[in-house]
Protein backbone atom coordinates (compact mmCIF):
# COMPACT_ATOMS: atom_id res chain seq x y z
CA UNK A 1 0.00 0.00 0.00
CA UNK A 2 1.13 3.11 -0.88
CA UNK A 3 -0.16 5.62 1.42
CA UNK A 4 -1.85 6.13 4.85
CA UNK A 5 -4.13 9.13 5.19
CA UNK A 6 -4.78 9.39 9.25
CA UNK A 7 -7.03 12.03 10.60
CA UNK A 8 -7.94 12.57 13.66
CA UNK A 9 -11.40 14.18 14.89
CA UNK A 10 -14.33 15.58 17.43
CA UNK A 11 -17.46 16.38 16.70
CA UNK A 12 -16.67 16.31 12.67
CA UNK A 13 -20.28 14.95 10.98
CA UNK A 14 -20.89 17.47 8.76
CA UNK A 15 -17.52 17.69 7.03
CA UNK A 16 -16.55 14.09 6.55
CA UNK A 17 -18.41 13.14 3.63
CA UNK A 18 -17.38 15.83 1.96
CA UNK A 19 -13.58 14.88 3.30
CA UNK A 20 -13.92 11.31 2.07
CA UNK A 21 -14.81 12.17 -1.39
CA UNK A 22 -12.22 14.65 -1.57
CA UNK A 23 -9.51 11.80 -0.84
CA UNK A 24 -11.15 9.50 -3.01
CA UNK A 25 -11.25 12.02 -6.04
CA UNK A 26 -7.37 12.84 -5.48
CA UNK A 27 -6.65 9.30 -5.29
CA UNK A 28 -8.40 7.74 -8.10
CA UNK A 29 -6.73 10.39 -10.15
CA UNK A 30 -3.36 9.28 -9.12
CA UNK A 31 -3.99 5.28 -9.00
CA UNK A 32 -2.58 5.48 -5.74
CA UNK A 33 -3.42 2.60 -3.35
CA UNK A 34 -4.79 4.18 -0.23
CA UNK A 35 -6.28 3.88 3.00
CA UNK A 36 -8.06 6.22 5.27
CA UNK A 37 -7.61 5.98 8.53
CA UNK A 38 -10.44 8.62 10.29
CA UNK A 39 -10.02 7.90 14.62
CA UNK A 40 -13.26 9.31 16.25
CA UNK A 41 -11.90 10.99 19.71
CA UNK A 42 -15.32 10.15 21.60
CA UNK A 43 -17.41 12.73 19.37
CA UNK A 44 -20.62 13.50 20.96
CA UNK A 45 -22.45 14.25 17.63
CA UNK A 46 -23.03 11.84 15.00
CA UNK A 47 -19.38 11.14 13.64
CA UNK A 48 -18.74 7.80 14.46
CA UNK A 49 -22.44 7.00 12.01
CA UNK A 50 -21.21 8.77 9.58
CA UNK A 51 -17.96 7.12 9.41
CA UNK A 52 -19.52 3.58 9.63
CA UNK A 53 -21.47 4.51 7.11
CA UNK A 54 -18.11 5.86 4.57
CA UNK A 55 -16.77 2.70 5.40
CA UNK A 56 -19.62 0.46 4.17
CA UNK A 57 -19.65 2.19 1.13
CA UNK A 58 -15.60 2.52 0.63
CA UNK A 59 -13.31 -0.27 2.06
CA UNK A 60 -10.63 2.16 1.74
CA UNK A 61 -12.05 4.43 4.89
CA UNK A 62 -11.21 2.66 7.77
CA UNK A 63 -12.46 3.78 11.77
CA UNK A 64 -11.56 3.59 15.21
CA UNK A 65 -13.29 4.82 18.15
CA UNK A 66 -12.78 5.91 21.40
CA UNK A 67 -14.89 5.45 24.17
CA UNK A 68 -14.29 9.42 25.28
CA UNK A 69 -12.30 12.43 24.22
CA UNK A 70 -8.22 11.70 24.97
CA UNK A 71 -6.90 14.66 22.33
CA UNK A 72 -5.39 14.73 18.98
CA UNK A 73 -1.65 12.84 20.05
CA UNK A 74 -3.59 9.76 21.09
CA UNK A 75 -5.96 9.73 18.23
CA UNK A 76 -2.76 10.29 15.93
CA UNK A 77 -0.63 7.88 18.08
CA UNK A 78 -2.93 4.98 17.47
CA UNK A 79 -3.65 6.28 14.05
CA UNK A 80 0.05 5.94 13.48
CA UNK A 81 0.23 2.60 15.04
CA UNK A 82 -2.25 0.93 12.58
CA UNK A 83 -1.56 2.95 9.54
CA UNK A 84 -0.03 0.20 6.83
CA UNK A 85 0.97 2.58 4.08
CA UNK A 86 4.50 3.36 3.13
CA UNK A 87 4.02 7.24 3.45
CA UNK A 88 1.93 8.37 6.58
CA UNK A 89 -0.10 11.73 5.84
CA UNK A 90 -1.89 13.58 7.98
CA UNK A 91 -5.08 16.30 7.94
CA UNK A 92 -7.58 18.03 10.26
CA UNK A 93 -11.09 16.67 9.50
CA UNK A 94 -12.76 20.16 9.15
CA UNK A 95 -12.04 20.94 5.92
CA UNK A 96 -8.51 23.23 6.19
CA UNK A 97 -6.32 20.76 5.22
CA UNK A 98 -6.49 20.40 1.43
CA UNK A 99 -6.60 16.83 0.06
CA UNK A 100 -5.48 18.18 -3.34
CA UNK A 101 -1.47 18.38 -1.65
CA UNK A 102 -1.19 14.61 -0.91
CA UNK A 103 0.12 13.41 -4.47
CA UNK A 104 3.21 16.22 -4.16
CA UNK A 105 3.89 15.63 -0.39
CA UNK A 106 3.90 11.73 -1.29
CA UNK A 107 6.28 12.57 -3.86
CA UNK A 108 8.84 14.67 -1.83
CA UNK A 109 9.27 12.03 0.56
CA UNK A 110 9.23 9.13 -2.29
CA UNK A 111 11.41 11.05 -4.45
CA UNK A 112 13.35 13.23 -2.67
CA UNK A 113 13.98 10.92 0.14
CA UNK A 114 12.05 13.44 3.18
CA UNK A 115 12.39 11.61 6.59
CA UNK A 116 9.12 14.15 7.08
CA UNK A 117 7.62 16.99 5.11
CA UNK A 118 5.41 19.46 7.03
CA UNK A 119 2.81 21.94 5.93
CA UNK A 120 3.37 25.80 5.97
CA UNK A 121 0.26 27.68 5.65
CA UNK A 122 1.78 30.58 4.80
CA UNK A 123 -1.85 32.15 3.71
CA UNK A 124 -4.23 31.63 6.47
CA UNK A 125 -8.01 32.89 6.93
CA UNK A 126 -7.73 32.66 10.35
CA UNK A 127 -8.18 35.84 12.82
CA UNK A 128 -5.58 38.22 13.92
CA UNK A 129 -6.03 36.94 17.60
CA UNK A 130 -4.70 33.17 16.61
CA UNK A 131 -2.09 34.68 13.81
CA UNK A 132 0.05 36.54 16.10
CA UNK A 133 0.17 34.30 18.87
CA UNK A 134 1.11 31.18 16.23
CA UNK A 135 4.29 33.43 14.65
CA UNK A 136 5.09 33.92 18.34
CA UNK A 137 4.82 30.21 19.35
CA UNK A 138 6.33 29.17 16.06
CA UNK A 139 9.67 31.77 16.41
CA UNK A 140 10.24 30.24 19.84
CA UNK A 141 10.12 26.40 18.98
CA UNK A 142 12.61 27.31 15.82
CA UNK A 143 14.70 28.95 18.59
CA UNK A 144 14.93 26.33 21.06
CA UNK A 145 14.75 23.05 19.04
CA UNK A 146 16.86 24.17 15.93
CA UNK A 147 14.37 22.78 13.73
CA UNK A 148 13.66 25.56 10.97
CA UNK A 149 9.36 24.96 9.73
CA UNK A 150 7.58 28.24 9.84
CA UNK A 151 4.02 25.96 11.01
CA UNK A 152 5.32 23.27 13.32
CA UNK A 153 1.66 22.70 14.61
CA UNK A 154 0.50 22.02 10.56
CA UNK A 155 -2.01 19.41 10.99
CA UNK A 156 -0.81 18.36 7.21
CA UNK A 157 2.37 16.43 6.96
CA UNK A 158 3.81 13.46 5.33
CA UNK A 159 5.73 11.12 6.58
CA UNK A 160 7.50 7.79 5.78
CA UNK A 161 5.69 4.54 7.69
CA UNK A 162 8.99 3.77 9.55
CA UNK A 163 9.22 7.47 11.25
CA UNK A 164 5.32 6.96 12.67
CA UNK A 165 6.35 3.59 14.22
CA UNK A 166 9.40 5.41 15.79
CA UNK A 167 7.88 7.80 17.48
CA UNK A 168 5.57 8.00 20.48
CA UNK A 169 3.56 10.69 20.71
CA UNK A 170 1.40 11.74 24.09
CA UNK A 171 -0.19 14.37 26.15
CA UNK A 172 -0.10 17.27 23.44
CA UNK A 173 3.26 16.00 21.52
CA UNK A 174 1.02 16.21 18.57
CA UNK A 175 3.06 19.92 18.30
CA UNK A 176 6.36 18.26 18.48
CA UNK A 177 6.28 15.80 16.41
CA UNK A 178 9.03 16.89 14.08
CA UNK A 179 10.94 17.39 17.28
CA UNK A 180 10.26 13.71 18.25
CA UNK A 181 11.20 12.31 14.61
CA UNK A 182 14.87 14.36 15.11
CA UNK A 183 15.28 12.64 18.12
CA UNK A 184 14.46 9.08 16.83
CA UNK A 185 17.47 9.91 14.23
CA UNK A 186 15.25 11.01 11.33
CA UNK A 187 16.35 14.78 10.80
CA UNK A 188 15.91 15.12 6.73
CA UNK A 189 13.05 17.21 8.05
CA UNK A 190 11.68 19.38 4.85
CA UNK A 191 8.49 21.97 4.25
CA UNK A 192 6.28 22.58 1.65
CA UNK A 193 3.59 25.23 1.33
CA UNK A 194 -0.07 24.47 1.70
CA UNK A 195 -3.69 26.07 1.43
CA UNK A 196 -5.57 26.75 4.02
CA UNK A 197 -9.01 26.51 3.77
CA UNK A 198 -11.32 28.62 5.19
CA UNK A 199 -13.54 26.41 7.71
CA UNK A 200 -16.76 25.60 6.09
CA UNK A 201 -18.54 23.59 9.23
CA UNK A 202 -18.71 23.89 12.97
CA UNK A 203 -16.22 25.52 15.22
CA UNK A 204 -12.80 25.07 16.10
CA UNK A 205 -11.58 22.57 19.03
CA UNK A 206 -9.14 24.61 20.40
CA UNK A 207 -9.08 28.02 22.34
CA UNK A 208 -6.14 30.85 23.62
CA UNK A 209 -5.18 28.39 26.37
CA UNK A 210 -3.70 25.93 23.71
CA UNK A 211 -0.89 28.76 23.46
CA UNK A 212 -0.32 28.51 27.22
CA UNK A 213 0.16 24.51 26.90
CA UNK A 214 2.01 24.83 23.74
CA UNK A 215 4.16 26.53 25.04
CA UNK A 216 5.11 24.24 28.44
CA UNK A 217 4.82 21.51 26.21
CA UNK A 218 7.90 23.27 24.25
CA UNK A 219 9.93 23.32 27.85
CA UNK A 220 8.58 20.04 28.21
CA UNK A 221 9.92 18.27 24.85
CA UNK A 222 13.19 20.44 24.53
CA UNK A 223 14.29 19.24 28.14
CA UNK A 224 12.88 15.32 27.26
CA UNK A 225 14.72 16.06 24.02
CA UNK A 226 18.61 16.81 25.20
CA UNK A 227 18.13 15.39 28.47
CA UNK A 228 15.93 12.28 28.73
CA UNK A 229 18.81 10.11 28.75
CA UNK A 230 21.16 12.07 30.52
CA UNK A 231 19.33 13.69 33.52
CA UNK A 232 22.38 13.85 35.67
CA UNK A 233 24.08 16.01 32.78
CA UNK A 234 21.43 18.93 33.94
CA UNK A 235 20.31 18.27 37.16
CA UNK A 236 24.04 17.64 38.29
CA UNK A 237 25.67 20.02 36.75
CA UNK A 238 23.44 22.93 38.29
CA UNK A 239 23.75 20.57 41.78
CA UNK A 240 27.68 20.83 41.28
CA UNK A 241 27.50 25.15 40.56
CA UNK A 242 24.88 25.64 43.75
CA UNK A 243 27.04 23.17 45.73
CA UNK A 244 30.26 25.23 44.37
CA UNK A 245 29.01 28.79 45.13
CA UNK A 246 27.53 28.13 49.19
CA UNK A 247 30.96 26.09 49.72
CA UNK A 248 32.68 28.98 48.35
CA UNK A 249 30.64 31.58 50.55
CA UNK A 250 31.00 29.57 53.62
CA UNK A 251 34.92 29.25 53.29
CA UNK A 252 35.27 32.96 52.78
CA UNK A 253 32.84 33.53 55.75
CA UNK A 254 34.82 30.96 57.89
CA UNK A 255 38.56 32.84 56.92
CA UNK A 256 37.29 35.99 58.10
CA UNK A 257 35.84 34.68 61.06
CA UNK A 258 38.50 32.85 62.75
CA UNK A 259 41.74 34.40 60.95
CA UNK A 260 40.23 38.19 61.09
CA UNK A 261 38.02 37.83 64.68
CA UNK A 262 35.71 40.32 62.39
CA UNK A 263 32.33 38.99 63.41
CA UNK A 264 29.76 36.44 64.00
CA UNK A 265 29.29 34.12 60.78
CA UNK A 266 25.41 33.57 61.50
CA UNK A 267 24.87 37.76 62.03
CA UNK A 268 25.87 37.82 58.30
CA UNK A 269 22.94 37.21 55.74
CA UNK A 270 25.12 35.74 53.08
CA UNK A 271 25.87 33.24 55.45
CA UNK A 272 22.15 31.75 54.95
CA UNK A 273 22.50 32.31 51.53
CA UNK A 274 25.65 30.02 51.27
CA UNK A 275 23.96 27.51 53.64
CA UNK A 276 21.09 27.62 51.33
CA UNK A 277 23.29 26.89 48.01
CA UNK A 278 24.55 23.86 50.14
CA UNK A 279 21.36 21.94 50.64
CA UNK A 280 20.05 23.16 47.08
CA UNK A 281 23.40 21.97 45.21
CA UNK A 282 22.89 18.54 47.35
CA UNK A 283 19.27 18.07 46.41
CA UNK A 284 19.61 18.77 42.30
CA UNK A 285 22.70 16.09 42.57
CA UNK A 286 20.70 13.31 44.35
CA UNK A 287 17.29 14.33 41.53
CA UNK A 288 19.72 14.15 38.61
CA UNK A 289 20.99 10.31 40.56
CA UNK A 290 17.66 9.44 40.83
CA UNK A 291 16.71 10.71 37.19
CA UNK A 292 19.43 8.24 36.08
CA UNK A 293 17.79 5.33 37.71
CA UNK A 294 14.00 6.15 37.08
CA UNK A 295 12.33 5.30 33.45
CA UNK A 296 10.26 8.41 32.68
CA UNK A 297 8.50 6.00 30.27
CA UNK A 298 4.65 4.71 32.16
CA UNK A 299 3.79 0.80 30.75
CA UNK A 300 0.23 2.39 30.00
CA UNK A 301 1.05 5.72 28.57
CA UNK A 302 -0.50 4.93 25.42
CA UNK A 303 -3.24 2.46 25.93
CA UNK A 304 -6.57 4.01 24.93
CA UNK A 305 -10.20 2.66 25.40
CA UNK A 306 -11.04 1.78 21.69
CA UNK A 307 -15.28 0.90 21.66
CA UNK A 308 -15.48 -0.13 18.29
CA UNK A 309 -13.51 -0.66 14.63
CA UNK A 310 -14.77 -0.02 11.10
CA UNK A 311 -12.75 -2.04 8.61
CA UNK A 312 -10.52 -2.82 10.63
CA UNK A 313 -9.35 -6.74 11.75
CA UNK A 314 -8.60 -6.98 15.53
Amino acid sequence: MQISVVIPLFNEEESLPELAAWIERVMKANNFSYEVLMIDDGSKDKSWSVIEKLSAQNPNIKGIRFRKNYGKSAGLQVGFSNAQGDVVITMDADLQDSPDEIPSLYKMITEEDFDLVSGWKQKRFDPITKTIPTKIYNGATRAMTGIQLHDMNCGLKAYKNEVVKSVEVYGEMHRYIPVLAKKAGYSNIGEKVVQHQARKYGVTKFGMERFLYGFLDLLSVSFMTRFANRPMHIFGGLGVLSFFLGFCIILELTIEKFVFMQFHMTDRPLFYLGLVSLVIGVQLFVAGFLGELVSRKAADRNQYDISKYANISK
